[in-house]
């Protein structure tokens, strides 16, 4: 599809092992170098990929939640490096513009969260004013919203992660949960947002987009 940029929404980085959370009974987390490793692999898969689609294509990073943990332990426990090389989550993954909002014009935002609950796509397009793209539910979904300015959309991107992955069984005790993997599409005609389009994740290898099935396991 040749894009223009592929924004990773957030919450890359997990840091579980540096959580503020007590750890639940003696769940094994992995190590902050471990995740990064895990990280740079997934992203690297990324931007594999981007380059193939597209000379010069933008690698966003809208910071999430967890993402911040990163800093925010150094900050908590080692002041004193500030500003040294490595205690940024940037300095890891230097491909990747990081960011707390990515502005795709005037009324398209994309951001890891703005509003909490099950109707925060909802929220987060009537209380911001414009369309706004958040990836914290997990949910992938698009919930349109119109008044006298005309319509504009709350989306949900979902997740990257395989949401049965044993990383979730303890932190969610095994209960079902209202995510699904997948990602979103953004199309602009004439500068404005076409209905943003849904990548859902049918089964191993295989994904669901516009009616059809598509394997990916050649890309």
């Amino acid at each position: 599809m040749k894009p223009v940029a592929v924004i990773a929404n957030g919450d890359v980085f997990d840091g579980s092992s540096i959580s503020r959370h007590s750890p639940i009974m003696w769940t094994h987390s992995p190590s902050v170098v471990q995740e990064l490793d895990a990280c740079k692999a997934c992203l690297g898969e990324i931007e594999e990929a981007a380059k193939k689609a597209r000379h010069n294509v933008r690698l966003v990073w809208p910071y999430g939640n967890h993402d911040a943990r990163f800093a925010s332990r150094l900050a908590q426990v080692a002041s004193e490096f500030k500003h040294v090389n490595g205690t940024s989550l940037k300095d890891h993954f230097p491909t990747w513009e990081p960011c707390w909002s990515a502005w795709v014009n005037d009324s398209t935002v994309v951001k890891h969260r703005y509003k909490g609950g099950i109707h925060a796509t909802h929220n987060n397009t009537v209380n911001a004013g414009v369309t706004m793209v958040t990836g914290h539910l997990h949910s992938l979904k698009v919930t349109p919203f119109n008044d006298y300015t005309g319509n504009r959309f709350g989306v949900d991107t979902g997740t990257l992660a395989e949401i049965n992955g044993p990383q979730f069984m303890d932190y969610m005790e095994d209960n079902p949960a209202n995510w699904r993997s997948g990602f979103a599409i953004l199309t602009f005609k004439d500068g404005r947002l076409l209905w943003p389009e849904l990548v859902h994740k049918w089964d191993e290898n295989k994904v669901e987009f516009r009616g059809e099935i598509i394997d990916v396991s050649g890309y």
